[in-house]
């Protein structure tokens, strides 16, 4: 069923205009009758049948309020060692599907992009766009963020305040099943870019209190890692059942 993200709770109707309004209209070809599912972004689904449609708006009745069932019990921040090319925008969608609630792209000491202010605002703007689509797509309740891009230092420290800390290290480290509690509340994960972290950046996380984690003993691209360790840590606080 088509679902779309709200700004507040609706009243009994609500009104869809922009470019949500257009995509029910003019590329789903929506009708009157039809139903789809409205979102409020802090966990609440609104089932609603649509009234009227044209080009400039969407008018809906709602339904019925109920829980989104697809928000996993463990709050997950992905630190994202910044990848060259287009490769963050696969590694935002995959992980917002597998249920993060914020992504922030790090600028660590061997990444090769190394956008500016301008630059980066730009991707942000890009990945938060992404994010926003794959939410839909996988029936999220909640819009993740996508944070600015980020230097390291900041990173680390900013995580060490939040909670527990995942470093995923490509140099070994203690297995995901001895790291991660089953019944842990949040959690920040980090992954590195190509070429993996520096011995300095490794020393400064565990002096910060990060747990060095391994995904096993084979070395998986920048791109993939972020999905396995994921979706190990989803399955481990089950959230994959």
């Amino acid at each position: 069923m088509p679902r779309f993200f709200i700004d507040k709770a609706p009243d009994e109707q609500a009104v869809i205009t922009g470019e949500d309004g257009r995509h029910i209209a003019k590329s789903l070809r929506m009708k009157a009758g039809e139903p789809l599912v409205l979102c409020d972004g802090q966990g609440t689904d609104y089932h609603c049948v649509i009234s009227s449609v044209n080009e400039q708006q969407v008018v809906v009745s709602v339904n019925s309020a109920v829980p989104t069932v697809s928000e996993p019990s463990i709050s997950v921040t992905l630190y994202q060692g910044l990848p060259k090319s287009d490769k963050m925008d696969s590694i935002v969608q995959k992980a917002v599907e597998m249920g993060v609630v914020r992504i922030v792209p790090v600028l660590t000491q061997r990444c090769v992009s190394r956008p500016d202010a301008k630059a980066g605002h730009k991707k942000t703007e890009r990945w938060q766009k992404i994010a926003v689509e794959a939410a839909k797509q996988s029936g999220r309740g909640i819009l993740p963020t996508v944070s600015p891009v980020t230097d390291f230092s900041a990173a680390i420290r900013q995580a060490a305040k939040d909670g527990a800390v995942l470093f995923f290290y490509e140099g070994g480290g203690t297995p995901l099943t001895s790291c991660i509690d089953p019944a842990c509340g949040t959690c920040s994960v980090f992954i590195g870019p190509e070429g993996g972290f520096t011995e300095d950046e490794v020393r400064l996380a565990l002096e910060l209190g990060a747990a060095k984690a391994t995904l096993g003993p084979r070395i998986l691209r920048t791109e993939t890692a972020p999905v396995a360790a994921l979706a190990a840590i989803m399955l481990l606080t089950g959230n994959m059942t």
